[in-house]
């Protein structure tokens, strides 16, 4: 079965709209990779760069459920860590602290290994790439069940379990990016569903398995749990381009072997070695993002993020720790992660069919940052007190807020950047969370250690989180208005929204292009624009 490009009238107006697009194709385009080499790596050939109709549907929606369940399987799963946390503190008779840097480094590896994760993705593709993760999440878990110290779990449970997770979870977000275009926000959000539903299941799960195995069978079982993302990567074959079956082009092949070989003669090794760092540094993780004027966007984004980071995960670390402190029982305190997973899974899909809507296009951003200010301001209701009428009221809120917060965070970095840099601005995104996500945890814990009270973590937090989503605010709004694009004029079509107006990088990646299937509201909208968005895959 292959991805649906669209069937009857549609395919005449998208051979225009393709020609009207990429008019090099039609003097001759230069030679790219073929993008078979998505699926299997470069493998030396080379091939005429072809339009890739994105499906927005049809086989993208089976990739859309492979992704629910890898997200599942990777993001929610360290907080469900703190199920186990006291009974690593009492086999290993490690501190608060201590302990926290297992979840702490996972998450941050997760993230970390961004960059790792964009050459892998460049040279095996998302399908390959996702089901190494899959082995190495698996591994990594079965190997914690025997560890002896907790130096060793920080090695096997954090680096090499998040480094899976990582390998995983990216390739999966990037491939759904290229399935969709026209519904790439309901897409995106019904991705962020998966969190949900680990969230929602994980816990259940690993409580069930705690009752019965002990931490350490627990942990041998998660791993071959862990090994479902590779039946999850197996499915997210990469879009395929258009045959060409023109004439062969001429002339446009790469150099010989020798004229390279003479190139770098010339240049010198040092010049070389550097040219390929500053090269794969801009590709892989972005950093030209932040000297481009027509980026500020993405610099502030990327800065309210990784300032969020700090505190937006810490709680659902310790919230269980936080009840069974209080002398509430396992099973019921595990109960509230399940049920925030399950005000997220009720309450996403409905908001990603909102945050579709024409009205929101340019809006997002403001969206996204309300519901980080109402995220942060929720953690305060636990500082009232432990019981479960009050924790339960507090997972509500944190669930209704953090359900906005994860439809749109990725959303909102491909309404900034365009889609052939979405993979290296999230790499760049990743590597600067790391950082909070590995030192919020711990010092959650040295404030916990010092204090012996658990609300004082959530107060900080709230602090920290509400102090993202203003900045996030009020550096956008300040942005717009400096750029003359916030123009409040009563029936506004919402095609002058900001979105639309902000400068747009220039794709300088032309490998497979494509465009999403063409609609009559499409055509028009493209007529009075005078241009049609590309990506490139």
């Amino acid at each position: 079965m292959t991805p649906r490009n669209g069937t009857g009238g549609t395919s005449d107006r998208r051979l225009h709209s393709e020609a009207s697009i990429v008019p090099e194709q039609a003097n001759g385009m230069e030679h790219e990779k073929d993008c078979e080499s998505e699926e299997g790596g470069h493998g030396g050939s080379t091939a005429v760069t072809a339009a890739v109709t994105a499906p927005d549907g049809g086989w993208g929606w089976v990739v859309l459920v492979a992704t629910i369940i890898v997200l599942a399987l990777t993001l929610a799963f360290p907080s469900c860590v703190g199920i186990f946390y006291t009974d690593l503190q009492n086999e290993f008779d490690a501190s608060n602290s201590e302990t926290s840097w297992v979840p702490s480094i996972m998450t941050s590896v997760l993230h970390a290994g961004g960059p790792f994760c964009s050459v892998l993705v460049e040279r095996f593709g998302c399908r390959a790439t996702v089901m190494l993760g899959g082995v190495l999440s698996g591994l990594g878990m079965a190997a914690s069940s025997f560890t002896q110290s907790i130096g060793q779990l920080y090695v096997t449970a954090g680096v090499i379990t998040g480094l899976g997770f990582c390998f995983s979870f990216q390739p999966a977000v990037t491939i759904l990016g290229h399935y969709f275009v026209r519904r790439r926000t309901f897409a995106n959000a019904m991705s962020s569903t998966g969190t949900a539903l680990g969230l929602c299941t994980l816990p259940f799960l690993g409580n069930y398995l705690h009752t019965e195995f002990g931490w350490r069978g627990s942990f041998l079982v998660l791993g071959a749990v862990l090994l479902n993302c590779c039946v999850c990567g197996a499915v997210m074959r990469p879009l395929q381009p258009r045959k060409h079956r023109g004439q062969p082009l001429m002339n446009h092949g790469p150099p010989p072997p020798e004229e390279e070989e003479n190139v770098k003669d010339k240049k010198g090794w040092l010049r070389t070695i550097w040219s390929y760092l500053v090269a794969s540094l801009s590709k892989h993780m972005a950093f030209d993002q932040f000297c481009n004027n027509n980026s500020r966007y993405c610099c502030v984004y990327a800065i309210g993020i990784t300032w969020m980071m700090l505190g937006f995960v810490v709680p659902l670390v310790y919230l269980v720790p936080y009840a069974t402190a209080n002398n509430m029982e396992q099973g019921r305190a595990a109960m509230l992660l399940s049920i925030l997973g399950i005000v997220n899974i009720v309450v996403r899909p409905g908001f990603g069919l909102i945050f579709n809507l024409p009205w929101f296009k340019g809006r997002h951003i403001y969206v996204f940052a309300s519901a980080l200010l109402v995220n942060g301001l929720s953690n305060s209701i636990c500082c009232i007190g432990p019981g479960f009428n009050v924790l339960l009221t507090y997972v509500a809120f944190y669930g209704l807020s953090m359900s906005v917060v994860g439809s749109l965070m990725f959303t909102v970095l491909m309404d900034i950047v365009e889609m052939s840099r979405f993979p290296s601005a999230l790499g760049l995104l990743a590597i600067m969370e790391s950082i909070t996500l590995l030192i919020g945890p711990p010092l959650a814990g040295v404030l916990i250690d010092s204090t012996g009270q658990y609300f004082h973590v959530f107060f900080a937090c709230s602090a920290v989180v509400a102090s993202s989503a203003l900045f996030l605010m009020v550096s956008f709004f300040w942005l717009d208005r400096r750029d003359g694009m916030l123009k409040p004029k009563l029936g506004q079509p919402a095609a002058s929204t900001p979105e639309l107006t902000r400068p747009a990088a220039v794709d300088v990646a032309p490998g497979c292009q494509y465009s999403s299937v063409p609609t009559e509201g499409d055509k028009d909208k493209a007529s009075a624009n005078g241009a049609e968005y590309i990506t490139s895959l």
